[in-house]
């Protein structure tokens, strides 16, 4: 029930966020691809998208070091299974970054950023359409575990995938 929530909240702020910056031809951050300039496909909206249309769970999360955006080898199998799942499908997933608590929430933000966009960007690399991934970043907001200390902050450092049925 708690990842269900979790997923909701992820799913609800994204779409809030975007609609409330959506601009035409944006094509930085959420909206679009830095490197290409191709715009994501549009953000589906609406009360009933929460618990008719996306499903949480279905891949394990991509952790990350303390204070990095950059996706380990270790993680590469989480990375390379997603790939393979996007790349004989027209899905959609959404892909949110998440810190530990330590930090400002500005800058905790931005790190969930590069973080969503890293993980995007490598499954670009391993073939996945662009249009296929949204990103968003709730930083320390949502933790995944709600403690202090090594062992939570550990977990709290990832990137969740939601997909868009």
């Amino acid at each position: 029930m708690k990842n269900l929530l979790t997923l909701l909240c992820v799913v609800s702020l994204a779409f809030t966020v975007s609609c409330a910056n959506k601009k035409k031809n944006q094509y930085a951050g959420v909206d679009g691809d830095y490197v290409n300039g191709t715009p994501l496909a549009d953000r589906t909206e609406g009360s009933s998208f929460f618990s008719d249309h996306v499903a949480k769970g279905e891949y394990a999360p991509v952790y990350f070091g303390f204070d990095s955006f950059t996706v380990s080898e270790n993680e590469m199998g989480t990375i390379d299974k997603v790939a393979s799942a996007l790349k004989g499908t027209s899905k959609t997933i959404i892909v949110a970054g998440f810190t530990d608590e330590r930090g400002t929430e500005e800058y905790n933000r931005s790190l969930g950023e590069r973080r969503a966009e890293a993980v995007r960007q490598a499954l670009i690399g391993k073939g996945v359409s662009a249009g296929k991934i949204q990103t968003v970043s709730f930083g320390k907001e949502m933790p995944a575990d709600s403690g202090s200390g090594d062992a939570a902050w550990a977990k709290n450092r990832r990137v969740e995938f939601g997909v868009v049925k």
